[in-house]
């Protein structure tokens, strides 16, 4: 029985690219691959991952988000304002979440309803966000947002972000726990069709009685909702926030972890699972780097050149479909 490797790499080119890095992580990293740095890909992944898997969904409808870094650290500092008023982590997770929903709110609305351009949109959502976060910062008279809650209050929320169940990372869990609830919403729900109708085509998801303005607001608060959690889980896992430096290029990078999952830039194909595959790739890259003592200053420069190989390889497997 042969085995039709076009199709192999069509449909699961994500794991064949995860494997590929894994090897080259084991080779860079030598004697440094204990479970415990393994089970840290995980750990690192978490956040980063969370975001992705909602810029999956807005790349999954032809659109984009440069927002999701900004608005991850304008959530963030004003999570840990709310914390730290009211001393009590599930409030704080409520308030991240509702913030995040508030942020794609804006995006879903001028996206969806006013028609604008989403790469136009969220540039500008990206400086305004960061922006307010800046100016609350610097009216507060700090140099970050920092929790300073209870010791009982705080102590359970560093346990959260920094515990381990099983030996694996708690946020880690997490993160797959998430990626297999919107794996399961993006394949076998109406939501999910919708998604991908409109990303293959709006002219025809539209004649089949879909609102796609609406979907594009829906999609837009569930990306929003995720960057509250995520911004939520980093709270947790190191209790602090620096409006300069936190979620630096996090909308980069997002993207980067969805596509290196094999989602169409032009949208309408792809897996959300991938992404769990993409931002560990992508962690592992991070990892490669150190391993080979490359300058820190070439890190992005390096993770550039992957991010044109994925799309590169994405172009050459639409070319061979429509060929």
């Amino acid at each position: 029985m042969s085995v039709n490797y076009k199709h192999l790499w069509s449909n699961y080119n994500y794991i064949i690219v995860f494997i590929g890095i894994f090897i080259a992580f084991l080779i860079t990293n030598g004697s440094d691959t204990s479970w415990t740095s393994m089970t840290n890909i995980l750990l690192h992944s978490a956040i980063l991952g969370t975001i992705a898997l909602g810029m999956g969904f807005i790349i999954l409808t032809g659109d984009i988000d440069l927002s999701v870094g900004s608005s991850f650290v304008l959530v963030g500092g004003l999570t840990i304002i709310v914390y730290n008023q009211v001393d009590n982590i599930f409030a704080g997770l409520i308030i991240a979440i509702l913030l995040g929903m508030v942020c794609g709110f804006i995006n879903g609305v001028l996206v969806g309803r006013l028609l604008m351009p989403s790469f136009i949109v969220t540039l500008a959502t990206m400086l305004i966000f960061r922006s307010i976060s800046q100016y609350m910062m610097n009216e507060r008279g700090e140099t970050r947002y920092s929790v300073d809650g209870s010791l009982a209050s705080y102590s359970a929320l560093f346990k959260l972000g920094n515990g381990e169940l099983i030996t694996l990372p708690v946020i880690g869990i997490i993160f797959i726990c998430i990626a297999v609830a919107l794996t399961y919403i993006s394949s076998s729900t109406k939501f999910g069709k919708r998604v991908h109708a409109l990303g293959s085509n709006p002219r025809a998801a539209k004649l089949a009685g879909i609102d796609i303005h609406w979907t594009r607001i829906k999609v837009f608060v569930l990306s929003g909702a995720l960057v509250g959690f995520a911004a939520f889980l980093k709270i947790a896992k190191d209790t602090s926030f620096d409006p300069a430096t936190s979620g630096q290029n996090f909308e980069l990078y997002a993207i980067a972890a969805v596509v290196i999952g094999g989602i169409s830039m032009s949208g309408g194909r792809g897996k959300v699972a991938s992404i769990v595959f993409g931002t560990m790739s992508f962690t592992m890259i991070d990892k490669i780097i150190t391993a080979v003592g490359m300058n820190a200053l070439l890190n992005d420069s390096v993770k550039g050149l992957i991010l044109l190989a994925a799309v590169g390889l994405q172009m050459v497997k639409r070319q061979s479909r429509s060929g």
